[in-house]
């Protein structure tokens, strides 16, 4: 889409305030501002490209670190006055070396960091990894995995020990992730159905 066709309200320099989002995990990654001609080389290029305040010029995000910053989506706000991109990170969004420019927590976002690294195993199938056993056990024993951990949350949940509830249920939750990717689900799926039977 066109910058144009977005409609969207510049500030007195002629920018927009550019939010980066993860577009697996959803953390927050960065923000910077764009001019027309920053956003149309993001559309042309699939990289964030921003304008540069201080040194007056366009900056592609990565171009010295390698950390670049791949486009999925970019989204206007509700006033046209702010635009959402929902990236692939190459590595650390900010220049301190962390995930992000904002100090969130680091456990933000880690189901769905986890389900990435559940899809690569299944991709790479590694020797040694628990999660390969799985893979090559197939559905039914993946199923029966899911089941017992499921038996073991609900015995620690009506014992009333919230410790060892979060512990059952973080087995819970690997086991169900590494059971949709065997079926081609992701969260992203299970998402929409939930959305849809909401509205």
């Amino acid at each position: 889409m066109e910058f144009k066709e977005l409609n969207i309200s510049k500030n007195s320099d002629g920018l927009v305030p550019a939010i980066v989002q993860d577009s697996k995990t959803l953390k927050v990654l960065m923000l910077g501002y764009m001019n027309e001609e920053s956003y149309d080389k993001t559309v042309e290029t699939g990289l964030v490209t921003f304008y540069s305040r201080g040194r007056q010029c366009l900056w592609t995000k990565g171009e010295t670190s390698g950390n670049y910053l791949h486009v999925e989506s970019i989204f206007p706000d509700c006033d046209s006055d702010t635009l959402l991109i929902k990236a692939v990170p190459d590595g650390p969004a900010c220049h301190r070396g962390t995930v992000s420019c904002f100090d969130t927590p680091e456990a933000e976002g880690f189901i769905r960091k986890l389900e990435g690294v559940v899809q690569g195993r299944h991709a790479e199938m590694p020797e040694g990894s628990y999660t390969t056993h799985l893979f090559r056990k197939g559905v039914k024993k993946i199923s029966q995995k899911v089941g017992e951990e499921t038996t073991e949350a609900i015995i620690e949940a009506v014992a009333g020990d919230k410790d060892a509830y979060i512990y059952e249920v973080s087995d819970l939750i690997y086991h169900l992730l590494v059971l949709n990717e065997q079926m081609g689900v992701s969260l992203s799926d299970i998402e929409a159905e939930l959305s849809a039977r909401h509205q």
